[in-house]
């Protein structure tokens, strides 16, 4: 090897160290921006609500006390419920919504599927234009009997057209062809080549939409605004909003209350309460994230190259 070439790769390699520094250094910056809420307000919700009302937030709680999870907790048997309904709709929902993307995303992304452009432009048709929400609220409640229903909180999102085109994507970029023919002239059905071979194969992407459609379940509140009046049915995101907009309404109105009255209410502690519930809605997803965090990116890099 000569000096110059030496000379050249010791430059390329001073300067993928001065690249990846750069790099690094930017997503610091960005993952401190993503922590540093949660974790102010995880502080704010051990702080005593005088102490935020004269100092303001902080990084450290002032005053330490537990009242914020005491009042919340107070209500501890609709809370156990809220989590128990929120668990069942998010993992029977993840489960359901990723099999039937999984399923519709494999034979689009097959050349030998006829109509696979006409299911394609029908699926993205679905991005750009929608019925509204009063024909889906009438077919959700006169026609599909979603009211009071926890298929309400399930069945609208099943279907999530731009997971289904990275699932698409990702079949089209791990999964040869050769492979499907081969398993074909086996004898194999097409429901024994997915199950058995391609879903295997296709694990990181569909655990990376797995991730997507379970955080999506978890935190939604409107469906069950929508859809939902039997307070046994609330999950545990339309709970908490309930919580605060009830706390609200009583402290906007606590002058029109009796004295007694008022004093309690001017303990209620309404900023850190807000941030337990976010405290107490974020720590089961924060949770399960590093399980699903190789998968994850793995999945939507892949799934991200067009193919």
């Amino acid at each position: 090897m000569s000096a110059q070439n030496q000379t050249e790769i010791n430059k390329l390699g001073r300067v993928s160290r001065k690249s990846n520094f750069v790099m690094n250094l930017i997503l610091l910056v960005y993952a401190s921006f993503c922590i540093v809420p949660l974790f102010m307000s995880l502080a704010v919700s051990f702080t005593d609500e005088k102490m935020l009302t004269i100092h303001g937030y902080s990084f450290w709680p002032r005053n330490f006390t537990t009242y914020a999870y005491q009042f919340i907790f107070s209500m501890a048997n609709q809370v156990v419920n809220a989590y128990v309904v929120s668990m069942i709709v998010t993992v029977a929902g993840t489960i359901l919504s990723v099999l039937v993307m999984a399923l519709y995303a494999f034979p689009i992304s097959r050349k030998d599927f006829k109509y696979k452009n006409f299911f394609t432009f029908y699926m993205i048709f679905t991005m750009l234009f929608s019925g509204g929400m009063v024909s889906t609220y009438l077919i959700g409640v006169n026609l599909l009997h979603l009211k009071d229903n926890l298929w309400g909180l399930i069945f609208p999102y099943l279907m999530n057209a731009f997971w289904v085109i990275i699932l698409r994507t990702f079949y089209r970029s791990n999964i040869p062809d050769s492979l499907i023919e081969s398993a074909k002239i086996d004898g194999a059905g097409e429901f024994r080549i997915f199950f058995q071979m391609i879903f295997p194969l296709a694990l990181p992407g569909i655990a990376a939409v797995a991730l997507l459609a379970m955080l999506q379940y978890w935190n939604d509140w409107f469906l069950a605004a929508l859809y939902i009046n039997n307070p046994q049915l609330m999950p545990l995101p339309y709970l908490l909003y309930q919580i605060q907009v009830s706390m609200q309404f009583l402290l906007q109105n606590s002058s029109n209350i009796g004295s007694q009255a008022g004093d309690i209410l001017s303990r209620m502690p309404s900023e850190s309460a807000r941030m337990a519930m976010v405290v107490i809605a974020v720590g089961p997803i924060a949770l399960t994230f590093p399980f699903f965090q190789k998968y994850f990116t793995k999945g939507l890099t892949v799934g991200a190259i067009k193919g």
